[in-house]
């Protein structure tokens, strides 16, 4: 019995190493050595229970002066997202991505419903009043990812120890997503960092009509 309440102890002090809350620094550059931000990190676990007590909550992408604020979105599949308009303008967002199709009626304020993202991938989102507006929500399979800011870092805490695979997403990325995979072993008594250099691709904005022009959308 003693033998056996001491294999349990023992365990259950591995399963808790095994977790134990660890944090990852990330970069994310072009190959000139020039930040990247926007950028969405992943870490998808090699051990797929660990991603299980993960929340799916109602996030938002705000619209501001006809733009997509922010204008990268990172949800947990799973997760809602609320559309409120702050511009004194009526807007029409959609999206005709295939992880998810909708169309919200023009508005303005907040829809009383959010939108549900129940399956991975990009979301492109658009408006059909103004055209130059789109931005990005990206559903991730995992619970675990970041966005780089200005500076091209980011932050995941508290990140269960073990093995990940790692990958990187923007939306100018030349390449894919698939090539950015790297193999990680996460460890909690230790510095934990990442690093990318990715190409971008040269973006040309859809160039903003006068506000005179939408008059016919207050």
């Amino acid at each position: 019995m003693q033998r056996h309440v001491a294999l349990l102890v023992m365990l259950g002090a591995f399963h808790s190493a095994t977790l134990a809350a660890a944090q990852l620094q990330i970069m994310v550059k072009d190959p000139n050595g020039k930040p990247v931000g926007d950028a969405v990190v992943l870490a998808l676990p090699a051990d797929p229970k660990v991603a299980l007590r993960a929340q799916t909550p109602t996030e938002s992408v705000d619209q501001v002066d006809k733009q997509f604020v922010p204008f990268v979105k990172v949800i947990f599949v799973g997760s809602t997202i609320r559309f409120p308009n702050s511009d004194n303008v009526r807007h029409q967002v959609y999206s005709f991505s295939p992880a998810r199709k909708f169309e919200l009626p023009l508005y303005a304020g907040t829809p009383a419903q959010p939108v549900l993202f129940d399956k991975a991938g990009v979301v492109v989102l658009g408006c059909n009043i103004h055209d130059w507006m789109v931005g990005y929500v990206y559903v991730s399979e995992t619970p675990f990812f970041a966005k780089t800011g200005t500076a091209g870092t980011a932050f995941l805490g508290d990140l269960p120890a073990g093995d990940y695979l790692m990958r990187v997403w923007h939306p100018s990325m030349d390449g894919s997503e698939q090539s950015t995979t790297q193999r990680m072993a996460v460890l909690a008594d230790a510095p934990n960092r990442a690093e990318w250099a990715i190409k971008l691709k040269t973006m040309i904005p859809v160039r903003r009509v006068s506000s005179g022009s939408s008059a016919a959308y207050p």
